[in-house]
């Protein structure tokens, strides 16, 4: 494999996640699982005004897939569920498509490139993100349903 693939950055950014762990009482809370590798990634969400609040990530992954959670969850509060959604399109479009780095808050996922060769390894790059969509989307489901019985 190409050493581009595990650049100095990427390994620096698998090595040094924040958030690493669960939260007490999340009101989101998403796993996502690469069936071809065995990847592994859970995450919490809390939401205020539909803006990320708190975050957590248990991520069970390869070097590639933990530097993806390391950017996610260097990033993702503060944010609200179209940032995330546009960052996850743009990594999806960056692996399949040759499409453009993400740029904005999650501009490091350009570190991730040289991935595009290796279609094995896209879906372990992608799970952060996807379980973070999900466990958003369940915040705001969750969020409307309480102020729909008040």
């Amino acid at each position: 494999m190409s050493s581009d693939l595990y650049s100095g950055r990427v390994l620096e950014l698998a090595s040094q996640i924040p958030h690493i762990g669960i939260l007490a009482a999340p009101e989101g809370r998403a796993r996502k699982v690469s069936r071809l590798c065995g990847s592994d990634v859970s995450v919490d969400i809390v939401m205020t005004d539909q803006i990320v609040t708190d975050f957590a990530i248990e991520p069970k992954a390869c070097a590639l897939g933990q530097a993806s959670a390391s950017i996610l969850a260097r990033n993702i509060i503060g944010v609200g569920r179209d940032e995330i959604a546009h960052a996850r399109d743009s990594l999806r479009a960056m692996l399949k498509d040759g499409g453009a780095a993400p740029s904005g808050r999650f501009w490091e996922l350009r570190y991730l490139a040289a991935v595009a060769d290796y279609p094995p390894r896209h879906t372990s790059v992608m799970l952060a993100f996807d379980a973070a969509l999900e466990a958003v989307d369940q915040a705001l489901a969750g969020k409307r349903k309480i102020s729909l019985h008040n």
